[in-house]
């Protein structure tokens, strides 16, 4: 019989870091995978024959820099191209353009309202302070504000230190910020619609709240701390598809000696004398480690795969009451040429980046309110890419890959689940959607994946189809995620551990979580020493 020192249960991007930096300080690691691949919601298929998709994740920005340093991700393959730019159509044929050029975008602004032009100086600075307030929390471990123990309290200093540094007015602003709704925020900068509506995307993604939903200002904080090549904000295309990401952590993770097994869906965690033991899979196979780490969301990890008796009751009851409601859905498409779109022109370099298609507040809390009438919005918001432009790897030459996120896309039709005619009925209405701006669009289209809420779950292991393992609020943030009293990577039993997006600092293509969990690890390991150089509480 193999014995490990430490068992990570999925192979998504954040369990492969986990194992990785295990394995780097010196630890014999395996990561079990259900999938025949390994990713997760960050992976690149050939669904159609020469067309490479990301089929989940889709875009790259939130990777953590000091990550791909220290696993070396560069030399194990990892490029990200980045891409400028992007685009709002609005419905009279207009265009807001998103330039990277500061000079150009506010001209942009400019033509739309004269004062926006100058307000989105004044929301780009105050935007930019809140990130660079949070951007030192991600890679920390968050304190327990209930606890005394020096460790914790260091950590509640270190937090007021940081405050301080920005003044008592920021303190207000922090406060405001992370309970207000995007809407309501942005209508402090802005008048034009048209503009707030293009901010407002970056605040609903993946969430099941509108755009006048407390809470939804940190989650467009969320999406613009991270960075490419030092660019704060920026985004890229993994070349090759997302699945670049997990395959260069994986490769970094077997450099150090780690295994992986795929095809072994975990049955149940093994608890022996009050402390985790190993694993069993559903074939029947059972591998031990004295340390098992979980990938998975809250909900899925303590009502899915360990005996109840195992648990503590409250912890079961908070796993079930866990916030992860799904939204989003995700249409793959193989083209066989560029789509046109008449409101760009030709050679717009617009349209290397997203392209959207809502111009007000309103139609977006409409499309919100869809969803909470149980069903996908009828005049979707969509974030629609074309990465081929950029990455020509992905589609064979004269052909093109478009990626299509939706929201709001609800886990149940009605109450009930998703039926194929269901799935139909939504693929349509994001196409036709489409197609009302781009004229030349249908006839492009050789192949649709569609994946609903009920495809991503069963699929990929998101519960409800939830892209962030449960909300971005402020109710299952820093030492509420996932569960006051747990925010700290370790699980109810001794030796278990959580490393997933349910845990601080939360989802995206990040791995923070996978990387600050390992921190831990080893340090109850009593291995603190090995924790690489910058992470550190220190």
């Amino acid at each position: 019989m193999t014995k490990y020192d430490a068992i990570v249960i999925g192979a998504g991007h954040n369990g492969l870091t986990n194992a990785a930096y295990l394995a780097r300080a010196g630890l014999k690691v395996l990561v079990v995978e259900r999938n025949p691949w390994i990713g997760g919601a960050a992976v690149s298929r050939e669904i159609e024959k020469g067309w490479m998709y990301s089929n989940c994740s889709y875009v790259c920005s939130l990777l953590r820099p000091e990550l791909f340093r220290d696993l070396e991700l560069a030399r194990h393959g990892l490029q990200v191209v980045p891409y400028g730019g992007g685009v709002s159509i609005t419905s009279n044929g207009d265009i807001l353009g998103n330039y990277t050029h500061e000079e150009v975008q506010r001209r942009e602004f400019a033509r739309h309202n004269p004062r926006d032009a100058d307000a989105y100086d004044r929301y780009s600075t105050d935007v930019m302070r809140q990130c660079k307030f949070i951007r030192p929390m991600l890679l920390r471990t968050p304190p327990d504000p209930t606890s005394f123990k020096p460790r914790d309290l260091k950590e509640m200093i270190f937090l007021g230190k940081e405050l301080k540094k920005f003044g008592e007015q920021f303190i207000y602003d922090t406060l405001r910020f992370y309970s207000m709704s995007i809407a309501d925020f942005l209508n402090e900068y802005f008048e034009s619609d048209t503009i707030k509506c293009h901010l407002s995307g970056s605040g609903i993604i993946g969430s099941a709240m509108g755009v006048y939903s407390p809470g939804t200002a940190y989650v467009l904080l969320h999406h613009y701390m991270g960075d490419v090549d030092g660019s704060i904000g920026a985004w890229g295309f993994a070349r090759g598809g997302m699945g670049a990401v997990s395959k260069s952590i994986a490769n970094a993770l077997k450099s150090f000696g780690g295994e992986i097994v795929v095809d072994a869906p975990v049955r149940q965690v093994i608890v022996k004398g009050g402390r985790v033991a190993g694993v069993a899979t559903e074939n029947g196979t059972e591998y031990y480690a004295d340390v098992v780490v979980s990938n998975l969301d809250p909900r899925r990890t303590y009502t899915k795969i360990f005996d109840p008796k195992d648990l503590p009751p409250v912890i079961v009851e908070k796993a079930k009451n866990w916030k992860i409601r799904g939204s989003s859905g995700k249409l793959n498409i193989a083209l066989d040429g560029l789509p046109e779109f008449p409101a760009l022109g030709k050679d717009n370099p617009l349209a290397f980046g997203d392209i959207h298609f809502l111009d007000s507040l309103e139609k977006m809390e409409r499309a919100y309110d869809d969803w909470k009438n149980g069903t996908w919005s009828k005049e979707p918001y969509l974030d629609l890419l074309i990465p081929s432009m950029t990455d020509p790897t992905m589609a064979p030459p004269g052909k093109h890959f478009m990626s299509v996120f939706v929201q709001y896309v609800p886990p149940f039709i009605h109450g009930r689940e998703w039926t194929d005619a269901d799935r139909e009925g939504f693929k349509n209405t994001v196409l036709d959607q489409i197609g009302r701006y781009s004229p030349n669009f249908r006839s492009l289209v050789r192949h649709v994946e569609c994946r609903t809420p009920r495809e991503l779950e069963a699929e990929v292991g998101l519960t409800e189809g939830n892209i962030f393992h449960g909300e971005l609020t402020m109710d299952q943030l820093l030492f509420n995620r996932p569960f006051p009293g747990y925010a700290q990577y370790r699980g109810p039993i001794r030796g278990f551990y959580m490393c997933g997006s349910g845990t601080h600092p939360g989802g995206g293509v990040m791995s923070a979580p996978g990387a600050n969990a390992a921190r831990e690890i080893l340090m109850d390991l009593g291995r603190p020493n090995i924790v690489p150089e910058g992470w550190s509480d220190d």
